[in-house]
């Protein structure tokens, strides 16, 4: 999983943000994630499979301040699903260049960025045509 990047690499992810986030700050954040991964978890450059959506005021539910981190209300929801194997230093590293890169390109603060890893075996994974592609033939 480490070292070179290969389509066993792959993750998916989904952000929810604010509904009057531009169309810009909304690329802007979707590439911000995208190079996180490809710099920190070796995901392809040209892998890339995001769910972007504005949320309306109410759609986005932050308590106010968790785990020492006082949030503001425009909170932005990074979930990365992706296969296991990566080491805590790889996560925290990903997590913080996530908050880092979103709140300089994004318009966000570091604080308001919530990311969570979901890690699924590499044969819970279709690309297409009905095919788990990274399934073991049988």
């Amino acid at each position: 999983m480490c070292g070179a990047p290969s389509r066993k690499s792959h993750a998916t992810v989904r952000i929810d943000l604010p509904a009057a986030t531009p169309a810009d700050a909304l690329q802007a954040v979707g590439d911000a994630v995208h190079q996180a991964l490809a710099q920190t978890f070796n995901v392809p450059h040209d892998d890339r499979f995001q769910v972007l959506a504005r949320r309306a005021p109410g759609e986005l539910v932050c308590t106010p301040e968790y785990m020492g981190v006082r949030h503001g209300a425009n909170v932005v929801f990074v979930q990365i699903t992706c296969s296991p194997g990566r080491s805590l230093e790889m996560k925290r590293a990903l997590y913080a260049r996530i908050a880092t890169d979103v709140a300089a390109r994004g318009g966000f603060k570091a604080a308001d960025v919530i990311i969570n890893l979901v890690e699924t075996l590499r044969e819970n994974w279709s690309f297409g045509n009905g095919i788990a592609h990274y399934a073991p033939a049988s």
